[in-house]
């Protein structure tokens, strides 16, 4: 059949056209107007202040040096640049065309044609006198074409008549309308003003020159006017990719033109040749011709010379030597091949008929394809196939995209042409909804995807709606040639990846390939993964269209600044947004200058964006504003004041860049989302790539395996950053380290998490919070009083200095985490005010403006079970963290009253101050008061506690109470025989292992060892080494107490992160037999080294990890930089350091072998700490180091020889270096408190933390 017959393609082959092949059919001038494209283009006046943020992303030009012959430079808006200085007009010493002199008529090598026309520059020669316009390729975007007469810069009185073009890059000027190489060109992007002057004349300005010309009427005149004012202002759309633009030239220099005396600047840019006067002229935009290389050839001569010819010209170029003659051919060559290649699939396609007219707007000469669809396609269609996705309609250009299109593709197109193709796509195409070819966008837009998304128009084969039928039709119909047929099964739902059922060809694509169907394989390929208007059918032959979810596509206008290098500190003006189209298409984000442009300013592919930001509202002159953080650490700023717009560009953006295993994240209400290296204390080796959204108090985190994780930053126990190249983020059982691959973004998330970390409003779930939903303020404030306010008499009731009020509540909102509250240094009556004026001003209450009425009304109950109900039942409903901290509250205020006696604060005195504070009310009636006293009165009841709990809570109180009243002092000195209360954990850290015991100042780590083994009947078997060790959480180090070691100093020296732990030392038979074998206490070798100074007590960490020589001998440790050094770089006295085993993982240690070295010292009356960290390769190595350490500050005693002696301690004996101290409970647990009265009041709610 004759649709089974495939088209020949022609061979990639072309001959060079000759005056008789190169005749074009002349089109009237009305037609060269249908398709006026033009582009803006930036001014052209250059200064030091000119470069403002319409220029985008502008680098300075680099402009060439008259004997530098190859350049390549990256592609810039402008075709040329003017420097900052240029020289002003030129003398009358030019003619007309302002560019050669007019004293040498040698004629040039016409090769046998006429001699030189009046034209003193270029010859006569070659003209063609049967053809009226020049080859198709110089008649592209041509705007605006006719006579005038032009005046020469000579200042002359008389005009001359010139045929004069203006296209989107230059006005053009030849002396008649036959000629096909102009007299002067003149760069439109270099055009600064075009005013009307004079009886029908209008001046063309630029820079340096002024242009006059004159038109025959004044209508004329004006028209070209406003011409070229929309062309200056960029109306005028830029015809598919500028081929000749002149800001990418392959090769340039100069060249001499026989026949002239004078070389001319010569640029090869892409399929063109430009010739220009001098390298000036050509920076400033004003030459003298271009020359389409699609109609060249290039002759070789001898030596320097060599020839192009054209069929209208020959140009005889002489080169500055032979070896630059070489270069010249062969760039011309490359042009000339560009040329041909370019236009050359155009011409296949545009064989079949019906393929030289756009598929969708009848627009001729149709220079883009949807390869997919089948369909070829104008410039202004295919905008709004890219606007529908690759995954729908997959755009290409038939002059630039040269590697897609194979033979068989070619073939494919040649064989269905536009017109069998649209059988299928426009069968049913309503008159009233057809395109024009000047159909604005929108109504393109709404057609192409009634068209082709939806398949509205399309001819429904007689099995669509039935799957499985046509998924078997379509593997019969690709073992043949039926094109459109296997088109029209494709786009019906056959799936073109359904299963054959031959092992052998499982699907219809290799099925095709293997009964020699080149074509049908070919459009296969092109729609694997092709979304279809798919069916959901119930029952045979009864479908239910369906619509294919949109892909990642927008587009639209934003205001946009210049991108950044840093971030941004201050707001930005409306004034520095500059309007630009914007498209997101096919992974790449890019924006315009206008939606009527084709080239963009500039672009982002989705690989290389790595954040995306939203700012808050008005942050910027426009309301809504988002920031995009590249992979170059660029930082772009957009904003709009739509915000629907922002929120849609927004989810596409996002969209666009974050993989399908992080796809939950998009689901959030994020300000901040993108991608980051991390580690976390599992693996502190290997960095993991993650992605992260930031929503509200939130991290969201997706690592590499997929995994959800979310980190609550306002309940972080830890949040720092290291050398501003980590962000440690710690929380409860985990350490998660945030790496800054680039500086910019990385310091944008710092800023982000650091705020979102801190308190955020005035609610109570926008606070810092502690590991169970208490508000940090209210558990300092509870935990402070608790251990120095229950015997205040009025605790509550009386009012504190507001000043000091004013200032710790404010401490509190900044940064509740770094607010301590301390004995001496704050007042019990400034806390408790602080703790009522934080209630006072909470944002919604305690009880939420909503309930708060509720709870007042159920305080009227007069059946005391049904009120308790009522509570409960409130207390259920009210949010999370409202609900813990009323709890801690009212169990707080519940201890108060226990001990009413001492403070005077009974049941009703409580009630009267914290009903109208926790209610927000005036206070004028009892009803607040009442519910809040029923609360403290029901407390067991309402909140279900624990009992047991409660009475151990009490009693621990109790002791604080009476060892304060027998002390009466906050620090006493006199009274002999003080005594802590310790919490001594048995092998781990839990409840059930602890033990209580009371600490003299005499006590040794060997008695306090042997007390607590006694407690629990443990023998001490051969060979068992129990030991006493400090553990400090927060360090992640411990270290064993030596036996003889007092227990009570490293009490006071606790912080609230340590506990002590009895436990084995599995070490110490190993190390004792290492000592066992050294004649001396010494050792030396290499280690690595870091050292953390404590700067104001901030604990900042300097430098990393270097190899250093270390030598241990009896009375220091020496540190020199290497083995050879003679002098020691650092010095310290065995005797002034404690060792401890582990290094935290935070300061990344290269290994896990580690010691945490702390050295006290008293330089000048005041002591001094530093710490340091030390690395050993082995195991055995840091037991070495450790071991010769504790044997020298010990003298050899490193343990007991008898071993153990489990005898009670005799607890009478004083300590008079230590004086006395308060006997104070101490719990452990990650809760416990500072070991003496200053200390304890470091942490208040430690005693308390797990109370309910």
């Amino acid at each position: 059949m004759q649709k089974d017959q495939t088209p020949q393609v022609p061979p990639r082959i072309r001959t060079p056209q000759t005056q008789d092949n190169t005749q074009h059919s002349t089109q009237p001038d009305t037609q060269l107007a249908l398709h006026i494209r033009t582009v803006s283009r930036p001014s052209c006046e250059f200064s030091q202040n000119s470069l403002d943020d319409n220029s985008d992303d502008y680098e300075d030009p680099d402009f060439i040096n008259p004997r530098v012959y190859s350049m390549k430079t990256p592609d810039r808006d402008m075709s040329l640049q003017v420097p900052g200085g240029i020289k002003g007009r030129y003398s009358s010493l030019y003619s007309d065309d302002e560019l050669l002199d007019d004293d040498d008529s040698t004629p040039w090598n016409d090769s046998g044609h006429s001699t030189l026309q009046s034209s003193v520059y270029l010859p006569a020669t070659g003209r063609l006198a049967s053809i009226n316009k020049e080859d198709s390729s110089q008649q592209a975007a041509v705007i605006k074409m006719g006579w005038l007469d032009k005046n020469p810069p000579q200042g002359a009185l008389y005009y001359q008549r010139r045929w004069v073009k203006l296209d989107v890059d230059y006005l053009r000027y030849f002396e008649n309308d036959k000629e096909v190489y102009s007299k002067g060109i003149i760069s439109t992007a270099f055009i600064t003003n075009v005013t009307s002057v004079g009886e029908l004349k209008f001046e063309v300005a630029t820079n340096n020159r002024t242009f006059i010309f004159r038109a025959e009427s004044e209508a004329e005149r004006n028209d070209w006017v406003t011409v070229l004012q929309d062309c200056n202002r960029g109306r005028h759309r830029r015809n598919t990719m500028s081929p000749g633009s002149l800001s990418s030239p392959e090769f340039q220099g100069y060249l001499e033109l026989k026949g002239l005396r004078p070389k001319l600047y010569t640029v090869i840019a892409s399929d063109k040749v430009y010739l220009f006067k001098n390298i000036d002229d050509y920076r400033i935009g004003v030459g003298i011709t271009s020359i389409e290389m699609n109609v060249g050839n290039i002759k070789d001569s001898e030596r320097r010379n060599f020839d192009l010819t054209t069929p209208y010209r020959i140009f005889s170029f002489i080169a500055e030597s032979e070896q630059l003659r070489e270069q010249w051919v062969d760039a011309m060559r490359n042009a000339i091949g560009e040329a041909l290649s370019n236009s050359e699939v155009a011409e296949w396609i545009w064989v079949e008929p019906s393929n030289s007219a756009c598929a969708d707007c009848g627009a001729p000469k149709p220079e883009w394809a949807a390869i997919n669809l089948c369909v070829v396609i104008c410039k202004r269609c295919a905008g709004e196939h890219r606007g529908l996705g690759p995954s729908i309609s997959k755009v290409r250009s038939l002059k630039m995209d040269r590697k897609i299109w194979t033979e068989e593709l070619v073939k494919v197109f040649l064989l269905l042409g536009n017109e069998r193709a649209n059988s299928f796509w426009a069968a049913n195409v309503p008159p009233s909804e057809a395109l024009m070819p000047s159909s604005c966008s929108e109504d393109r837009r709404r057609f192409i995807t009634n068209k082709y998304r939806q398949g509205k128009y399309r001819k429904y084969h007689p099995l669509y709606g039935n799957q499985k039928e046509l998924n078997n039709a379509l593997c019969i119909n690709v073992q043949c040639s039926d094109v459109l047929e296997t088109l029209s099964l494709i786009f019906c739902g056959a799936d073109v990846n359904c299963s054959t059922g031959v092992a052998s060809w499982p699907s219809p694509l290799s099925l095709a390939t293997a009964h020699s169907q080149p074509l049908q394989a070919e459009l296969l390929s092109h729609n694997l993964n092709t979304e279809l208007p798919q069916s959901q059918v119930d029952g045979a032959m009864k479908a239910i269209h369906y619509s294919a979810p949109p892909c990642v596509t927008h587009n639209g206008f934003l205001f946009k600044t210049a991108s950044m290098a840093r971030a941004i500190t201050e707001r930005k003006a409306r004034e520095e947004f500059s309007r630009r189209w914007c498209v997101l298409n096919d992974g790449t984000f890019s924006y315009y200058e206008s939606d009527k442009n084709s080239n963009p300013n500039g672009a982002l592919k989705a690989s290389e964006i790595v954040c995306l930001a939203v700012d808050a509202s008005e942050k910027h002159g426009y309301d809504h504003t988002f920031e995009l953080y590249s992979e170059s650490d660029r930082l772009y700023l957009f904003g709009t004041d739509d915000p629907d717009g922002h929120k849609e560009w927004v989810k596409s953006i996002a969209k666009n860049f974050i993989p399908a295993t992080a796809e939950p994240l998009l689901r959030l209400g994020f300000e901040r989302i993108g991608r980051l290296k991390c580690k976390d204390g599992l693996n502190l080796q290997t960095s993991k790539v993650g992605w992260f959204a930031l929503a509200g108090s939130t991290l969201h985190a997706h690592l590499e395996d997929g995994q959800g994780e979310e980190i609550h930053l306002r309940k972080l126990n830890e949040l720092s950053i290291q050398d501003n190249e980590v962000l440690v983020l710690v929380e409860k059982g985990r350490t998660l380290y945030i790496e800054g691959e680039r500086k910019l973004d990385f310091s944008g998330w710092c800023t982000a998490i650091q705020a979102a970390a801190g308190s955020g409003g005035d609610t109570l779930g926008q606070q810092q919070l502690t590991e169970t939903d208490i508000p940090v303020i209210v558990h300092s404030c509870i935990g402070y009083i608790t251990q120095c306010g229950l015997t205040s008499e009025g605790i509550y009731r009386k009012s504190g200095v507001n000043s000091r009020v004013a200032a710790l509540c404010e401490r509190f909102r900044c940064d509740a985490r770094s607010v301590h509250l301390r004995e001496g240094e704050h007042q019990v009556d400034d806390v408790s005010n602080t703790l009522k004026r934080f209630f006072r001003e909470l944002g919604e209450g305690l009880f939420t403006s909503e309930d708060a009425n509720v709870w007042l009304s159920a305080a009227a109950i007069q059946d005391e079970s049904m009120k308790i109900s009522q509570y409960q039942l409130l207390l259920n409903r009210l949010p999370r963290v409202n609900k813990a901290t009323l709890q801690a509250l009212i169990n707080h205020l519940y201890c108060v009253q226990r001990f009413s006696e001492l403070n005077q604060m009974n049941l009703h005195n409580l009630a009267i101050v914290f009903g109208p504070t926790l209610f927000q009310t005036d206070g004028k009636d009892y009803t607040a008061g009442r519910a809040i006293e029923e609360l403290i009165e029901h407390y067991t009841l309402i909140f279900e506690v624990d009992e047991q709990q409660l009475k151990k809570q009490l009693e621990e109180i109790t002791v604080i109470i009476q060892v304060r009243e027998k002390l009466n002092t906050k620090f006493p000195s006199t009274e002999p025989g003080g005594h802590f209360i310790c919490t001594v954990y048995l092998e781990e850290k839990k409840e059930t292992a602890e033990q209580h015991v009371k600490i003299p100042g005499s006590m040794t780590a060997a008695e306090l060892t042997c007390e607590v083994l006694d407690r629990r009947n443990i023998s001490v078997e051969d060979k068992e080494y129990w030991s006493c060790w400090e553990v400090s959480n927060k360090e992640e180090m411990e270290r064993p107490l030596h036996y003889l070691e007092r227990v009570l100093p490293i009490l006071h020296s606790f912080g609230t992160d340590s506990h002590l732990l009895i436990k084995k030392h599995l070490a110490m038979e190993t190390m004792i037999l290492y000592l066992t074998s050294k004649v001396e206490a010494s050792k030396h070798g290499m280690m690595k080294f870091r050292e953390e100074r404590s700067i104001l007590g901030l604990g900042l960490t300097s430098g990393s990890f270097h190899d250093r020589y270390f030598i241990l001998n009896s009375s220091s440790l020496r540190m020199y930089k290497e083995v050879r050094s003679n002098r020691p770089e650092r010095d310290w006295p065995v005797k002034n350091l404690k060792v401890y085993l582990g290094i935290k993982k935070k300061v990344r240690p290269p290994t896990c072998w580690g010691l945490t070295v702390v050295c006290e010292s008293v330089k000048q009356e005041r002591p001094e700490r530093q710490q340091w960290y030390l690395c050993c390769d082995t195991q055995t190595e840091m037991r070495e180091w450790f071991a010769t350490i504790l044997s020298i500050q010990y003298d050899g005693n490193v343990w007991p020889q008898d071993g153990l002696q489990l005898t009670r301690v005799s607890r009478v004996l004083p300590d008079t270096r230590h004086g006395n101290v308060s006997l104070i409970p101490l719990r452990g647990s990650e809760n416990e408190m500072r070991n003496s009265v200053a200390a304890f009041s470091q942490d208040p709610l430690a005693l308390f933390r797990d109370v309910r």
